[in-house]
């Protein structure tokens, strides 16, 4: 018999889909789309194909990758989803039950399944060198049909990473076309050693170095420059003692301080250099760029940990209050002989999954967007992130801010330009909102510039999406030319 068991806090919005749609011209019920966007905005989120095999688990994070797409072509917009068909996928698929354990856990696996990839491809999905990714941290890549989303299968680089474990946020140098990626436990899960790559515009890897960190952590993200790369080392630890415990892969530590590890592009492990930091909590990077000497890095940070599953290695509660992320910029001056960095709040709200113009990674930006879960004096019904908001970094003007409605959620905003040649920032943000009421979501697409205005269009789904994690678009000229 399935049944999926009703997850503590859990909303019934948030319930398995198990649902692969193909909707043709979906229904704009506002606006207009704009009929030179031209594109596909790809993303992919979680959604378990049986239900769980260990109980408690970590929601979200364990649950299989369900990649989907909204094509734009002359003011239309078709939707396709499927599931990332892993080896993890296929097997249970063909037991017809859950095989695969606890989060990051192999030790909780059924024994059938030893040695098959643990990987879900449920975190990210990017396109690089004519090749869509479905991505997770703790495994290689999936290869996805660009056109179709079928799965290709998992992918190593044509054999050449050597790490078990690939980054779901790599950075694209709008200057050179290269991806700069990592992977974190790159000798298997708790150890700290890194593995850092970039690779040419086609894919293929053209260098690698490898470090180890000053304790292993959850490297979720990363900053990329110009001229250096930098890993966040936060206290949201992990020791294979845990594992063998049946305890969580990640708890966190509050005594013990942040490092982050600089490294000059495409240096060499006897050029990294620690810089260390008080007790702090953070994740995703908006963005980070250098001036030769100091290196800037954008990044919403909390007093705690952020993720209420994961639990305080000293058995402290989960305080949500500390956990907020405010916007912060951290300072690194590679000119100074100081082991630490300093830090700049700025922002008064508070979120998390930042997201920037993409043409500017590596390089000074202006405008940032976030997904809010709290506005000062803003009392709203519902829960979890209920905004988004659009700030100018240098502060020269005030944050704008979108409200879908009481009762609704929205995922990662992402940044469209309006044209390949629109200045930083001029374009469309992407958002899609949870209708929790009418149980069903709505991708709604804002003016980058006005955020605050009634939204350019409302594209309308007959179903819900279930939470997400990360997406990105791709013009039709840029996948044309790599599909040709």
């Amino acid at each position: 018999m399935t049944r999926f068991p009703q997850r503590e806090g859990a909303s019934a919005f948030e319930a398995p889909m198990r649902v692969e749609a193909d909707i043709a011209g979906l229904e704009v019920v506002q606006g207009e789309v704009p009929e030179h966007l031209s594109g596909t905005y790809y993303r992919v989120v979680t959604d378990r194909q049986w239900p769980p095999a260990v109980l408690p688990d970590v929601p979200t994070f364990n649950d299989d990758g369900m990649a989907m797409y909204f094509r734009f072509h002359g003011g239309r917009v078709d939707f396709r989803s499927r599931y990332v068909r892993t080896p993890r996928y296929e097997a249970e698929a063909k037991a017809g039950r859950a095989l695969f354990g606890a989060y990051r856990n192999p030790l909780t696996d059924d024994p059938s399944v030893a040695g098959i990839s643990r990987g879900l491809g449920n975190t990210n999905v990017f396109y690089h060198g004519g090749k869509l990714y479905a991505s997770k941290e703790d495994s290689a890549p999936i290869l996805l049909d660009p056109m179709s989303l079928e799965t290709i299968g998992e992918y190593t680089f044509e054999g050449t990473l050597t790490s078990r474990t690939c980054t779901a946020h790599p950075k694209v140098d709008p200057r050179t076309g290269e991806m700069v990626f990592f992977g974190y436990a790159a000798k298997g899960e708790t150890t700290p050693d890194i593995a850092y790559y970039e690779a040419d515009q086609d894919g293929r890897i053209i260098h690698e170095t490898w470090i180890r960190a000053p304790y292993s952590s959850m490297v979720h993200d990363w900053a990329v420059t110009q001229n250096f790369v930098v890993f966040p080392i936060i206290p949201m630890r992990s020791e294979y003692a845990w594992l063998e415990a049946r305890q969580p892969h990640f708890q966190w530590d509050p005594d013990r301080d942040v490092y982050l590890g600089v490294l000059p592009r495409k240096g060499s492990a006897d050029q990294v250099r620690w810089l260390r930091g008080s007790n702090r909590f953070a994740s995703h990077i908006l963005g980070a760029w250098d001036d030769g000497r100091h290196i800037h890095i954008e990044t919403p940070v909390g007093r705690s940990n952020f993720f209420p599953f994961f639990p305080d290695v000293t058995g402290a509660p989960y305080d949500p209050v500390r956990a907020r992320g405010y916007l912060s910029r951290w300072t690194i001056d590679m000119g100074s002989d100081g082991g630490t960095f300093t830090e700049q709040r700025l922002t008064d709200v508070a979120g998390e999954f930042p997201r920037m113009d993409d043409r500017f990674e590596t390089l000074p930006y202006r405008r940032g967007f976030l997904a809010l879960n709290h506005v000062p004096g803003e009392q709203r019904p519902g829960a979890g992130f209920r905004w988004i908001g659009a700030f100018d970094t240098t502060g020269a003007a005030p944050p704008q801010i979108y409200y879908p409605g009481d009762d609704c959620s929205v995922a990662e905003p992402l940044f469209v330009p309006g044209g390949d040649d629109a200045p930083e920032g001029h374009g469309y943000v992407f958002v899609v909102v949870g209708r929790h009421q009418e149980m069903r979501s709505d991708l709604v697409i804002l003016d980058a510039q006005r955020l605050d205005a009634p939204p350019v269009a409302t594209v309308a789904l007959p179903i819900r999406i279930r939470r997400g994690l990360h997406g990105n678009w791709v013009s039709s000229t840029e996948l044309a030319a790599r599909t040709a």
